[in-house]
């Protein structure tokens, strides 16, 4: 099979799916089973097992409490072995480090969505035991969820508190300062109560819009593989090419001094503005081709 964001999807045309992806709405596919047994029936993915025998690293574990990445650790893989067996989540973070296959399907993905060349593209494999799963949170990526092995619920929400977030939030851990500012609602105490909830069976592929709430549980002992894509904004593009620019003038260069000295303070002062001044007229200067022709290989081609 070839890999492509069309062949993941299957059934769902390209302009099925851009329409999800612009509404920021969830995309479902059953797949058959073994459909995509191109990876399902990778030696890594054939069991837990096998999973934790043939992983090269430590493995990360939820901890008690929260059942989220913000709350885990690492743990050699004997210790891993034992905590799945007594309810603890793992995942493994980047396989496509160790498996061509997953690595070939992970770039693919990027390349058919478009996405711009400082994407952080990443896979992980999540393995949870039958009757826990992940807290309700919402990510700043573009996520693909492939189903592996057993049966997980899912539950997937609107998000009302923001748009577009740029840094990862769940339920029950500290915000992060940045998201604090723009948030146009409240936090909710929970899942929202109008959460669409799905399940997905070996085989089935789930797009997580950017953003959106969601939590899952396990039916059964289960293992996914998510390709995630952590896409820059328009405001990395644009700050991306001013600092390209930027880099090529001594004066930006210089050692930004005395901004705390009570009396040369305003010396400081003086020199940024003179440097914003300059910085204006540049500005003025630039357009969407040069933006993308300092961040992108081939702009538009």
């Amino acid at each position: 099979m070839n890999p492509s964001l069309d062949s993941l999807l299957r059934i769902v045309s390209r302009d099925e799916f851009l329409k999800a992806y612009k509404l920021d709405e969830p995309l479902l596919v059953h797949n058959p089973i073994n459909y995509l047994s191109e990876i399902t029936s990778l030696p890594l993915l054939s069991s837990l097992e096998s999973l934790i025998n043939s992983w090269p690293e430590s493995v990360n574990v939820y901890l008690p409490g929260i059942n989220d990445e913000v709350n885990s650790a690492q743990v050699d893989k004997q210790e891993a072995q034992k905590l799945f067996k007594d309810g603890f989540g793992l995942f493994f973070d980047d396989p496509n480090r160790f498996n061509e296959v997953i690595d070939t399907w992970l770039k693919a993905i990027h390349r058919d969505l478009g996405l711009s060349q400082l994407t952080y593209s990443r896979s992980l494999i999540y393995a949870i035991s039958k009757g826990h799963g992940t807290a309700t949170h919402f990510d700043q990526n573009i996520n693909f969820v492939l189903q592996v092995s057993g049966v997980k619920k899912w539950w997937l929400a609107k998000n009302n508190m923001v748009t577009n977030p740029m840094t990862r939030f769940t339920l029950g851990s500290a915000i992060d300062p940045e998201l604090e500012t723009y948030l146009e609602g409240e936090i909710p105490k929970d899942m929202p109560s109008d959460a669409l909830e799905i399940e997905l069976k070996p085989g089935s592929v789930l797009f997580v819009p950017r953003g959106i709430w969601h939590k899952t549980e396990a039916q059964s002992d289960a293992i996914s593989l998510n390709f995630t894509y952590s896409a820059p904004t328009w405001i990395d593009l644009l700050t991306s090419c001013i600092r390209a620019n930027l880099s090529q003038s001594p004066s930006w260069r210089a050692t930004a001094d005395f901004v705390n000295d009570p009396i040369l303070c305003l010396e400081a002062e003086h020199n940024l503005n003179d440097l914003m001044d300059e910085l204006k007229k540049e500005l003025n200067q630039i357009k969407a081709h040069d933006i993308l022709g300092a961040t992108e290989f081939k702009p538009y081609e």
